[in-house]
Order: structure tokens, then C-alpha cells, then sequence
């Protein structure tokens, strides 16, 4: 168990005894309550707790007053803690005894790329959908920080012991796809495209190739198939150079064939909560403002078609009741325009009792930067900026590691000129250099006879490591754990990507200030097990986050 974990659960100890000291009150604090900070300031400890802030009301104690009873009660562990202190207004500032520092390098050098990996979603199944872009065209940047956010997570999750099904979502039916059809159709028979068509250069692509193949198209519906044939099998190779790999493409035609889809929607929400839905003037209306919704939802026009979002709604059912595998939650990411679509689902979740089991992130908008210059994103004509120009330009690990370095709530500017800098002003180039210079070090050590035996680390060798320098980077690989979970209850990956330049950062001023490879050879043996566990660090990061850890640059 990491430092962070043992804490945790010494302070979960602490509060449900307190708690048990209440008779009259009910425990009141909920799981995610209990996390940790890390405070900016070494005087405030290695790790901080603000529970007391969530209980001091409902007891009638000041949140002081409380932080001091549940240090009382915290259980004593001098080999885990040097000392426990109340802080400030009621925080609770946590200080690690040195022997337990040691005893967290020497696990991270023994576990190794399972460091930080724990059992705490084992038996959860969790499915993340995410990009589900229309194939009406190629997958453009906004699509990208989607592609990064959803498999980053997806990752990460599943170092934490979930079963993780990545989905993506094709419509391939309704009028867009109709349009798509017609806008190739027009470009091949050389023909003006519609006012409401699809006008990019990727449209004459298209025809060119319907063209070269000597294809005899038969009407519209054999353009509209090959135009959505060709482009998913442009989204499935950009993914795929993207390092995004689906483990299922869910087909939105499959929710239609051979269904009542009418009575099939109608019947299971009516079946939860009846009377949910309504006919008015011929069309079917769902209640949702029942749920929060500002107004009730069309799913069924008067002619009978379906909307969007009735396939939405069989679409989510198919997701928590057509599984072979019950889905203990489903986590949808899609773009900011998609805003006004979350209070509708949301709602129809409630309906099917399922609010708690949906997550939606929305993340916001990519403005593209040359310096401080602006990149135009797209223009009348149909032409915008897509993924596979921005990996061509800077590649797979800088595209991905820009992608996340802000919270999705976040709007992002992406610096191409930055992303592509072979300096420490580029920060995937920082990280991956700490990384690379290690395993220059451990070349250089090589030359001097210094090498390290597989799991002979020991504590009393690793206790030579005394300077500031030193223990300060060992507390921060120990935070690694905590960063993997902050990612996973906050279902926000870039807090990830701000871990490793700390990381990255607190190496780099310890290479130079300590010469690695000493006249001692013992404190060069220790020294050399600590960016040994900083490798071991940087790469599993990295790796999460689907980036490559060269060993030189």
C-alpha cells in the first residue's frame, strides 16, 4: 500500500470514530470526501486533508475543532508519520517520517511498472465512449483533445484495476449522411454541390477514387455507402497513428433493425416512470423537464420518424441493458456543442435509473497558435484543419501530451511552433529529455563498473540519500499513486501531464546540483536506484498517456 493509501486509510480510521462518538448523528462524510492535497509549502507537510470543512456544520464544531478531535483519534504509526498537525482554519497537515520515504522507493523499485497501479476498480466495468465524430468528413482537431482525453482516461482506468470498454459511436444513418451522399454524387457527376452540402477538398477525393475504381454507383444510397465506408477508414487509420484503438464500433443503424424502436423506447420509460411520455398533435414528446430539463423532448415526429434523440435514448438503453457485461458506468465525452444535449440525457438517465452510472465531460474549444499568430481553423469553403495535418506537423507526443495539458473544461491553445522545439521550453520534450538523460547516466555508469542488480535495492543503502534535493524527489515519485487517482475521481487526465514536468523538473535540479556517479561508490549505487524510480516513473506516466519514453534524444 502507497503512503497516500496508508493515509487515507488511517484518516478514514480517525473519522468513523469520531463519528461513532456522535450516537445521535449518522457518519456523514461520503467516500470522495476523502482525498488528499498536496500542499505548495514543505511547512504545511507532504500531504493535507480539508475533511473536517465537510462535517464541522452538521456537528455544530468549528471545522478547527473537529480537525482536532480526528487527530486525536487517528490511529498512531511513527513508522508511517513524524508528526500530525491542525492547521489554519481546520486543515489537517500530514508530515512522512523518513523511514517510510525510503520503504516507498525501495516498493517503487521492486513493483516497478506496476508502481501506483491498484485493485481499486477490480469487478467495475466502465465504458468510455468517446470521438463518435459523424462520418461526414475527416476527424479535425477539436476531435483530437476528445481522441487524447477519452483513451488517456481509459488507460488510467484501467491501471486501477476497471474493465474498460473503449466505444465509439458511428451515425451512419439520417440526413446528414443523405446530404453526404448527395455532396459526393453532385462532385462526381461534376455538378454544383448543394447549399447544404459538404464542399471540403476531401468531397472531390472522394469522387476521384469512386471514379478510379470504375465503380457503377447506383443511386444516391451507394454514394452516401461509400463515402461513410471511405471516410471511418480515414478516422480508423488517424486514431490509430493517434495511438487510439476502439474496442468496439457501435453502428446506429443496429439500434433500428428488426425493432420497434417506437414501442421499444416508449415501453421502458413508461415502464420506470409512467406516463413519461405524451402524443401531441400526432408526434411522441418524453418528460423530460420532469427531470430538469427547460423543455420536453420530441422523439417521434407526426409522421412516425425518429429524431436524434430517440436514437440517443435506445442508444443508452442498448448501453445499461443490451451488455453482455453489466456497465457499473458509462462515461460519454463529447465537444462543448454539445451542451445542450446534457440536460436531456441527464433527465431520460433518471428516468431509467441510471443518472448515477452516466458521466458527461465536455471538453472546449482548440485554438491552433504559430507563436502568437492565430491559424485559421476553417473557411466557407468546407476546409478546416484536421488531426492528421497536426500529427503530420508535430507528431504523435507532442500532439497528445498539447492535447492534455488543460482540464477539458478548459479552452486550449495549441502552440504548433512550441510543440515542435527541441528545448526545455517544449513540455513533452522537457519530460521525455529527463527521461532520456537518465538512461545516459545509467550508460555513463556502465562505463564505470557502477551497475545495479535486479531487486537488490536496499533501505539501509537508499537511507544514504540525505540531501534536500534527494528526499524531494522521492516524495514526489511517491505521489504518483494520488496523481492516478485525483485523474480518476476528477475523470481529468491533465492533472497527469502537470505531475510529470514536477517530476521532470525536481530531476533535472537535483542532476544539477549532485553529480550522480561519485567517488562513493555506495552513495553512487543509491543515487543511481533513484533515477532508477525515476524512469520507472516517467515512463509509466508516459506511457498512460500514450507517449513514448525515448532513451536518447
Amino acid at each position: 500500500m502507497t503512503i497516500y493509501n496508508e493515509i487515507i486509510t488511517l484518516l478514514e480510521t480517525a473519522v468513523k470514530t469520531v463519528a461513532a462518538d456522535f450516537k445521535e448523528k449518522p457518519f456523514v462524510w461520503s467516500s470522495d470526501k476523502f482525498f488528499l492535497t498536496l500542499p505548495s509549502n514543505e511547512k504545511f507537510g507532504d500531504y493535507a486533508s480539508n475533511i473536517a470543512f465537510f462535517g464541522a456544520a452538521f456537528y455544530g464544531k468549528s471545522p478547527r475543532d473537529l480537525a482536532k478531535l480526528i487527530v486525536d483519534k487517528l490511529p498512531r504509526d511513527k513508522d508511517l508519520l513524524e508528526k500530525v498537525e491542525v492547521a489554519g482554519n481546520g486543515f489537517i497537515n500530514f508530515f512522512v517520517a523518513k523511514k517510510r520515504v525510503y520503504e516507498e522507493l525501495k516498493e517503487i523499485l521492486t513493483t516497478q511498472n506496476k508502481y501506483g497501479q491498484t485493485a481499486a476498480g477490480k469487478g467495475k466495468n466502465i465504458q468510455i465512449e468517446f470521438v463518435s465524430a459523424n462520418p461526414t468528413g475527416p476527424l479535425h482537431v477539436g476531435h483530437g483533445r476528445g481522441a487524447a482525453t477519452g483513451d488517456t482516461l481509459a488507460r488510467i482506468f484501467n491501471a486501477l484495476g476497471y474493465t474498460v470498454q473503449k466505444e465509439y459511436y458511428v451515425n451512419n444513418i439520417g440526413n446528414q449522411m443523405n446530404i453526404l451522399g448527395r455532396s459526393v454524387q453532385a462532385r462526381f457527376a461534376g455538378k454544383d454541390i448543394p447549399d447544404d452540402g459538404y464542399k471540403g477538398d476531401y468531397i472531390r477525393e472522394i469522387a476521384e477514387q469512386i471514379a478510379a475504381d470504375g465503380r457503377q454507383m447506383a443511386d444516391e444510397n451507394a454514394f452516401r455507402e461509400y463515402a461513410i465506408d471511405t471516410i471511418l477508414g480515414w478516422i480508423k487509420k488517424d486514431l490509430a497513428d493517434f495511438g487510439v484503438v476502439f474496442d468496439n464500433w457501435f453502428f446506429e443503424n443496429t439500434l433500428y433493425e428488426g425493432k420497434d424502436l417506437k414501442k421499444e423506447i416508449t415501453d421502458t420509460l413508461n415502464r420506470e416512470y409512467p406516463t413519461k411520455t405524451y402524443e401531441e398533435d400526432g408526434a411522441v414528446f418524453v418528460k423530460t423537464t420532469d427531470f430538469g430539463d427547460d423543455k420536453d423532448r420530441v422523439i417521434f415526429r407526426a409522421d412516425g420518424r425518429p429524431t436524434y434523440f430517440a436514437s440517443d435514448i435506445a442508444y443508452m438503453i442498448n448501453k445499461f441493458t443490451g451488455r453482455k457485461s453489466p456497465l457499473d458506468q458509462v462515461i460519454n465525452i463529447w465537444g462543448a456543442d454539445h451542451h445542450g444535449y446534457v440536460p436531456r440525457m441527464e433527465a431520460v438517465a433518471s428516468m431509467l435509473a441510471y443518472k448515477e452510472k452516466l458521466k458527461i465531460i465536455l471538453y472546449q474549444l482548440v485554438s491552433l497558435k504559430r507563436g502568437k499568430e492565430t491559424v485559421q481553423m476553417s473557411t466557407r469553403s468546407g476546409e478546416f484543419v484536421t488531426l492528421r495535418q497536426v500529427l503530420d506537423e508535430v507528431g504523435k507526443d507532442a500532439c497528445r501530451f498539447f492535447f492534455l495539458m488543460r482540464s477539458p473544461d478548459s479552452a486550449l491553445d495549441f502552440d504548433l511552433e512550441l510543440a515542435k522545439k527541441h528545448s526545455s521550453d517544449n513540455p513533452v520534450y522537457y519530460v521525455q529529455y529527463a527521461h532520456a538523460r537518465i538512461c545516459s547516466v545509467f550508460k555513463e555508469a556502465v562505463k564505470n563498473s557502477l551497475m545495479l542488480d535486479a531487486g537488490s535495492s536496499k533501505t539501509e543503502t537508499l537511507n544514504l540519500l540525505q540531501e534536500p534535493e534527494e528526499m524531494q524527489l522521492i516524495k514526489k515519485l511517491a505521489n504518483f499513486s494520488k496523481i492516478l487517482a485525483d485523474c480518476a475521481r476528477t475523470y481529468d487526465p491533465h492533472w497527469l501531464t502537470i505531475y510529470l514536468q514536477e517530476v521532470a523538473t525536481v530531476f533535472h535540479n537535483f542532476y544539477t546540483r549532485h553529480r550522480i556517479v561519485t567517488d562513493n561508490r555506495e552513495l553512487s549505487l543509491a543515487r543511481l536506484e533513484l533515477i532508477k524510480a525515476t524512469s520507472i516513473v516517467l515512463k509509466d506516466g508516459l506511457d498512460l498517456l500514450g507517449i513514448s519514453a525515448p532513451s536518447k534524444m
